[in-house]
C-alpha cells in the first residue's frame, strides 16, 4: 500500500515522503496513529497544501524533546525492589517501572520510549537505560536498582 508520511517516522521516512508498506502495517498502525494517510490524489494535493503548517508542528515537537532530552541528560533514577541476598531480582524492573519513577521525577516519558537494550533488569545496581524522546532525540541515562528495606 503506498502512503503519505505525515511525520517522522523511523526506519520508513521522513514528513512529506510517499512510502510502500505493507497493508496490515499502513492500516494498524500508520492511519491509526496519524503518521501517515493513503497516498491518493486528492490526499497528496490536500498534503502539499498543508506541508508548511505539518512542518512547523513537526518542528515543535522536535524542540520539545530536544528540550526535554537536555533536562534529562545525565539523571539517575532509583528503584527499590525487593532483592535476594546475592543481589537477584524477586521480579524485575521494566520499562514500565523506570517510565513511572521518571514521571515522579517530573519528566514526561511514556513506557514505550524506554529502551532497556538488555531487557528487564534483574539485579542491583546500576545500569543503563536510553530514552528516546523522539525519533531524532535519545537521552542515555543510569537507573540504579536498590534492594527493598522490607
Amino acid at each position: 500500500m503506498q502512503v503519505i508520511l505525515l511525520e517522522k517516522v523511523a526506519n520508513l521516512g521522513n514528513l512529506g515522503d510517499v512510502v510502500k508498506v505493507k497493508d496490515g502495517y499502513a492500516r494498524n498502525f500508520l492511519i491509526p496513529t496519524k503518521q501517515a494517510r493513503r497516498a491518493t490524489e486528492a490526499a497528496i494535493k490536500e498534503f502539499e497544501a498543508r506541508r508548511a503548517e505539518l512542518e512547523k508542528v513537526a518542528a515543535e515537537k522536535l524542540s520539545a524533546a530536544q528540550a526535554l532530552g537536555q533536562r534529562m541528560t545525565g539523571i539517575t533514577v532509583t528503584i527499590a525492589q525487593k532483592a535476594g541476598v546475592d543481589g537477584r531480582l524477586f521480579g524485575s524492573v521494566t520499562n514500565a517501572d523506570v517510565a513511572d519513577s521518571l514521571k515522579k521525577l517530573g519528566y514526561d516519558v511514556a513506557k514505550a520510549q524506554v529502551r532497556m537494550p538488555h531487557g528487564p533488569l534483574k539485579a542491583v545496581g546500576e545500569h543503563p537505560v536510553s530514552v528516546a524522546a523522539h525519533t531524532d532525540v535519545v537521552v542515555e541515562l543510569t537507573v540504579q536498582v536498590v534492594a527493598a528495606a522490607d
